[in-house]
């Protein structure tokens, strides 16, 4: 590996939430299928070793009381963007998830954060919104309106480049793209419209392009920071792909937060001062 290519980790600071209540009760998402059995302890067990991972990598992890009846609230990556120390809160598009807005909002008002935004247009965080240096990358198509991209932008004073997801598969853009380093991205060109497969081309002519098997197991919901990269252990592909440019891969088992239709990063809402 050149010197060009040498990975370095940044030190992060994430929100997570304990999936003590999740469940699949209820199916808005093509992965939901309430009548296929499911292991609470295995699913908590996922979850701790994703946090143990960010620990051990030495990053700060906070937590957000889970709330009985909001069995996707462990998907903390959905409950806001967080970007400069300011907070744009999510507007769930669907019922069974509208709740965990108010939550998301009295932790970060308790915490501390003065810059709290309730949207207008529907949104859900990180699933959709992910920051690429200064651009965030921003996804619609099945969960967040068009127009919050706008209400994006003003809040941050960032640019936003809008994704078109077409695949209910890969409803979230955080199911279909993963941020590397700034300037390095891994997708599923299947999962997007053709004006954002050229797009993507364009600004990252070097990224690392997912197999159908890699995107099938959420491979692509994963979590970088520089140097280190948490996905499921199943994107094989990906894995060699991630080692061949000098991150440090590491796999983990997602089966049952999988049947959510939720990974590693779903897991995760990174807070960025």
């Amino acid at each position: 590996m050149s010197e060009t290519t040498r990975r370095q980790a940044t030190p992060r600071h994430f929100l997570m939430c304990r999936p003590t209540h999740f469940e699949v009760s209820y199916s808005i998402n093509p992965w939901m299928d309430p009548t296929k059995p499911m292991d609470h302890q295995l699913a908590i067990a996922q979850w701790e070793r994703i946090r143990d991972l960010y620990v051990d990598f030495g990053h700060q992890v906070s937590f957000i009381d889970p709330v009985e009846g909001l069995p996707d609230m462990v998907f903390s990556a959905n409950g806001a963007t967080v970007i400069d120390g300011k907070v744009l809160l999510a507007k769930f598009r669907h019922q069974e998830r509208a709740a965990e807005a108010d939550a998301y909002q009295k932790w970060f008002t308790a915490a501390g954060y003065e810059h709290v935004l309730a949207p207008e247009y529907v949104n859900e965080g990180e699933g959709d919104f992910l920051a690429a240096g200064e651009r965030i990358l921003a996804g619609t198509g099945f969960r967040s309106d068009p127009g919050a991209h706008e209400e994006l932008a003003a809040f941050f004073g960032r640019p936003v480049v809008g994704l078109t997801l077409v695949d209910p598969r890969f409803y979230h853009l955080d199911t279909a793209l993963s941020v590397l380093t700034d300037d390095l991205v891994m997708y599923n060109p299947a999962a997007f419209s053709e004006e954002s497969r050229q797009t993507l081309s364009e600004l990252y002519p070097e990224a690392i392009l997912a197999t159908q098997a890699d995107a099938d197991v959420f491979g692509l919901n994963a979590i970088s920071d520089g140097l280190h990269v948490v996905l499921p252990e199943a994107a094989t592909h990906l894995i060699g792909e991630l080692r061949d440019r000098g991150f440090e891969p590491h796999g983990v088992d997602m089966s049952e937060l999988l049947k959510a239709g939720g990974a590693v990063k779903c897991c995760t809402l990174e807070i960025r001062r």
